[in-house]
């Protein structure tokens, strides 16, 4: 059982032992009827090596930190992320890293195609969907809900808001040559067309700008809704999917520091802005 708890073999230990018995020339246990006893040489020397261990751990991690604070940080570790992660979300969190490690440099690449980690286009990704590459390492963030929204503005010039009866009635922002959203109502067993959108882009971060500005009703994130005091949530009782937020990294994350600084600063950071409600 001792050795197990410290990660040895019974063998080892015992030649261990043996060998710390025969330079203080006295035994250290002795055989009880079910299991070894400390003797007193053992007892007296307990408190001295648990100080040793303490002191001995207290300077591995000082070590590590002066290492952290030189070179170890020192670089660039680039990110991957979707446009409007990159252009909402990234900016405050990234900032945060810049404050406590100015030593790092940051690449960001905003975009919705999946780089490819695996051959270094990124270090590190933030994705709404789970990647499949089973020798990348992943972790699963945080789940976004999204919601319907309109500028209240927009709903006061039209006298209200839409419900499921009348939703063809009121203005739209939606895609243009993607059929994402298309896809997504014809599944919500309401069948329009692309007709169905006065306002069609397939650049998010300019439809989360026209939704803002009152151009038309359109699907945001609930926690970047929530940021946009002038967004008001409507046709509630429809049900949306959640957009599942995972971090995924290169294996090269387990040998740099920097990149495990980075991948921890935006795992905590992307899972706090998810939760946070602004006043």
């Amino acid at each position: 059982m001792a050795a197990t708890r410290l990660g040895t073999s019974q063998p080892t230990l015992s030649r261990q032992i043996a060998a710390l018995e025969a330079q203080l020339g006295a035994p250290l246990f002795a055989r009880g009827s079910r299991r070894l006893q400390p003797t007193a040489a053992a007892l007296a020397l307990a408190e001295p090596a648990r100080r040793m261990a303490a002191a001995a751990q207290a300077c591995a991690l000082a070590a590590d930190a002066a290492t952290a604070a030189d070179d170890d940080l020192a670089g660039s570790v680039r990110i991957t992320a979707s446009e409007v992660v990159s252009a909402e979300v990234l900016p405050a969190l990234l900032a945060g890293l810049a404050r406590r490690h100015p030593q790092i440099q940051v690449e960001l690449v905003p975009g919705d195609t999946l780089s490819n980690l695996l051959e270094r286009e990124a270090d590190i990704a933030v994705r709404m969907l789970r990647p499949t590459q089973g020798t990348l390492i992943t972790r699963h963030i945080a789940d976004w809900p999204l919601g319907v929204y309109a500028h209240r503005d927009l709903l006061a010039a039209h006298g209200g808001p839409p419900t499921p009866a009348t939703m063809a009635q009121h203005r739209w922002v939606g895609m243009d040559q993607s059929t994402q959203l298309l896809d997504g109502f014809r599944a919500a067993g309401h069948a329009v067309d692309r007709r169905f959108f006065a306002f069609r882009c397939d650049a998010q971060p300019v439809n989360l700008a026209m939704v803002r500005a009152g151009v038309g009703i359109g699907i945001v994130l609930q926690p970047l809704a929530r940021r946009t005091p002038d967004l008001v949530p409507v046709l509630t009782e429809l049900s949306l999917p959640v957009l599942p937020v995972w971090l995924t990294a290169h294996q090269a994350l387990r040998a740099s520091r920097r990149l495990q600084v980075v991948f921890d600063a935006l795992a905590e950071g992307l899972c706090a802005w998810g939760e946070a409600v602004p006043a």
